[in-house]
């Protein structure tokens, strides 16, 4: 048994920039945040300069790409970082600096593969599949208990470690690929228990984000 749901969400674009120590934000009100792109320096003189000596705003050729942001946020609904706790490298001292990030928010796909079963995921031409999370055993004891005894789904709360891990390595970067809901595949977290796999996944575009996915 497979049920997959699929947001008929349209992807939408961000561009957030914060002033040096202040709090980078970025949110989605529907979908996850992958994040494209981070700068840190200055490229336009007026962003963040309205309390800063012309001296201080000038050098408009000074910026670097960070991964930070990238691997904090992606996968989040929203998203806080303290800048002044990044310790990024400075690409030009005496300039005033700050964050330009560019990301998009993207609709969900789930499957639930109850166990012993199998399912493909899969995405458009051009995309390829980012695994968000994945988890194989019980959460609860209503799904994939059909004509199941009920003493093989009372036990809840028991995951498999590294089902994220097996999932990404197989599917990311994919148009589809198959997983298998298997204690063979992954370990058996709780024996005496019918078990199913959890995956939520999106669909990017294979040549656009490089960062953190």
């Amino acid at each position: 048994m497979v049920l997959i749901t699929a947001p008929g969400l349209l992807v939408s674009g961000e561009n957030v920039i914060t002033c040096d120590g202040d709090v980078h934000r970025l949110t989605c009100d529907y979908g996850l945040i992958v994040v494209w792109s981070t700068l840190y320096g200055r490229t336009d003189r007026s962003i963040c300069s309205t309390t800063h000596p012309p001296l201080q705003v000038t050098d408009t050729s000074c910026s670097s790409s960070i991964s930070t942001i990238a691997e904090r946020c992606n996968g989040l609904t929203e998203c806080e970082v303290n800048t002044d706790l990044l310790d990024t490298p400075d690409p030009c001292e005496g300039t005033y600096k700050y964050y330009q990030t560019i990301y998009s928010c993207y609709p969900v796909q789930k499957a639930v593969i109850c166990e012993h079963g199998y399912s493909t995921l899969g995405c458009g031409t051009g995309d390829g599949i980012l695994i968000i999370n994945a988890n194989f055993g019980r959460a609860d004891t209503t799904t994939c208990s059909n004509g199941v005894p009920n003493g093989l789904t009372k036990k809840i709360n028991c995951y498999a470690p590294n089902t994220l891990a097996t999932v990404a390595k197989l599917c990311n970067g994919q148009q589809s690929c198959t997983v298998e809901a298997s204690s063979t595949v992954f370990t058996d977290p709780c024996p005496h228990t019918v078990k199913y796999l959890t995956v939520s996944y999106i669909c990017i575009s294979q040549g656009g984000c490089n960062t953190g996915c």
